[in-house]
Parts: structure tokens; C-alpha cells; sequence
């Protein structure tokens, strides 16, 4: 019999690392609409808590994170990346469950804008700047005439800042531990964060509906395996800088997510806000330096 070569027309094609990041992104936002759902049951705090014990019990059983060795530095710096994803998903509910998610993740994107253009003397960054200071400022006149309640507005601003912090405690861990077991570890520590905040209301939701547990583990896995896992393989042969650019679309991804799930449509205002902030964010990443690996959460 003879042997089969494969050849360029027969040997399968391989995914584009592009299509990759954005189903990441579709993946996080989406779950995030499905877990805005069931806010009517567990309350935001106890939907976050859900999320992020079942995630950080997903990730520790397919990752095994090896922690041997590491320093006091080390462990420091995974207790702020913890401390940031902690703090990011649970703001980032209590935003979701006051504003349209879209409007909720357009004011969180404004933590690693801040960021990208932290210390800059550079004439076309501070454009960017100004383009994301209107499209806040456009939020704002929305929020003047009924459109946002104020505590989301805050706790979505919050949000950016624990996105902040993840991202400065990612950039300084560098090598001193693998990106894979610091996200696991992390995860285990922004449950033990999270998880007393929202026992409550998380386990009177289970015992009245047991079912919850399965929705929010299906949910963690869109959250944060699943995503974190495309994302790992997009890097492997995407530049950051384009990964950053099709990081900026969340606030887009997110507003769509928002009105397929949870029937949220947006003003021509917010819209247009939501469009400047991404612009500002596009141009900071395409205009700036390379940003550090690991500046995008899975979360």
C-alpha cells in the first residue's frame, strides 16, 4: 500500500492567531452577559464569587501550578496580580448590574489606557488622552440626563483601576514565574478575596437552585480557561502590540453581548463614547512601546 504524503493542499490549515484573540474576547464578554443573568439569584458580589472559586479550582487542576522555588518577591507580586483580578470582576459585576456592560467595560478599558500612557511626554499621546477624556466626558452627559447610575459608573472606574494594578504587578513579576502558574495562583487568591464578600447571597442561591453551580462553572470556563488558553496560543506567534489592538474591541464585543443577552441598546451618545475610548486605546498600544507579556488578564 502505498503511503499518503500530505501536501499543502491536504495538510490542514493552521487557526489564525487574529481569529483566536478575538474569540477570546467574544468569550469573556458573552460569559460576562450570561453571568449578568443570573444576578437576579446570586446578586453581583455572589455571581463573582461563584465565578472565581470555580475558576480558580478549573485552573489549578488543568494547570498544577509549580511553585517551588519561588521567592517572597515572587509571592508578593502574584498577591497583587490576585489582588487586581479580585477587585477587576468584582467591581466589574456591581458595574454590569447598575450600566449596560458595554458602557461598564468602555470606563474599565480606561485602567490600561492609563497605563500605556503613564509618564508620557510624547504630544501624540496625550491626544489619546484627550480622545478617551471625551468619549468620559460624553459618558457623563449621558449620566447628567438619567441615562447611568452613579455607583456603576464608580465601580466600573474602579474596575480600571485593579486592571491597572494587574498590569504593573504582571509587568514586574517578569520571569520569575511562569505565566500559566501565576494566573493559576493568582486566581486562587482573588477567590479567597472575593469569595467572603459574596457567600451569602452565592449560597443561598445554590441551596434554592443547585443548578447554578453547573451555569457558573460553564461560566468560569468562558471567563477564564477557555479564553486564557486562546490567548496563550495566539501569542505564541501574534506581536503584542496586535494583540493590544484587538484587545481594545472588548467595549464593542461587549456592548453587542449586552444587547443579545441581556436586551441593553445603547444611545447614540454612549456609542459614540464607546468608539472614542476604543480609538484612544488603539492608538496608545499602536503608538507606544511594546506592552509587557501578560497585560491582559483572562478574566
Amino acid at each position: 500500500m502505498l503511503a499518503v504524503v500530505p501536501t499543502d493542499a491536504t495538510r490542514p490549515r493552521p487557526v489564525s492567531p487574529a481569529l483566536l484573540a478575538v474569540l477570546a474576547i467574544l468569550s469573556v464578554q458573552f460569559g460576562n452577559a450570561l453571568a449578568g443573568t443570573l444576578f437576579a439569584q446570586a446578586g453581583p458580589l455572589g455571581a463573582a464569587a461563584l465565578r472565581l472559586a470555580l475558576a480558580a479550582a478549573i485552573l489549578l487542576a488543568v494547570i498544577r501550578p509549580r511553585v517551588a522555588g519561588w521567592d517572597r518577591r515572587t509571592w508578593v507580586g502574584v498577591g497583587m496580580l490576585g489582588l487586581g483580578l479580585g477587585g477587576m470582576n468584582a467591581l466589574i459585576y456591581l458595574a454590569i448590574d447598575s450600566i449596560p456592560i458595554g458602557v461598564a467595560v468602555t470606563i474599565e478599558l480606561l485602567g490600561p489606557l492609563a497605563v500605556a500612557v503613564a509618564g508620557t511626554r510624547r504630544a501624540r499621546d496625550l491626544l489619546w488622552v484627550g480622545l478617551a477624556a471625551v468619549g468620559v466626558l460624553l459618558l457623563g452627559l449621558e449620566r447628567s440626563g438619567g441615562g447611568l447610575a452613579l455607583v456603576g459608573v464608580l465601580a466600573a472606574a474602579g474596575a480600571a483601576v485593579f486592571w491597572a494594578l494587574y498590569i504593573v504587578a504582571s509587568a514586574r513579576l517578569g520571569p520569575r514565574a511562569r505565566g500559566v502558574d501565576a494566573l493559576a495562583v493568582a486566581m486562587v487568591v482573588a477567590a479567597l478575596l472575593v469569595v467572603p464578600l459574596g457567600a451569602a447571597p452565592a449560597t443561598a442561591a445554590v441551596v434554592d437552585d443547585p443548578r447554578l453551580l453547573l451555569a457558573f462553572a460553564g461560566i468560569a470556563v468562558m471567563t477564564s480557561a477557555l479564553p486564557y488558553a486562546l490567548e496563550f496560543i495566539a501569542l505564541k506567534t501574534m506581536p503584542t502590540r496586535i494583540f493590544g489592538v484587538l484587545s481594545s474591541l472588548g467595549p464593542a464585543v461587549a456592548a453587542l453581548a449586552g444587547l443579545v443577552v441581556l436586551g441593553q441598546v445603547l444611545s447614540g451618545v454612549q456609542l459614540l463614547a464607546i468608539a472614542a475610548v476604543i480609538g484612544a486605546s488603539m492608538g496608545a498600544v499602536l503608538s507606544g512601546r511594546q506592552p509587557p507579556e501578560g497585560d491582559r488578564p483572562a478574566a
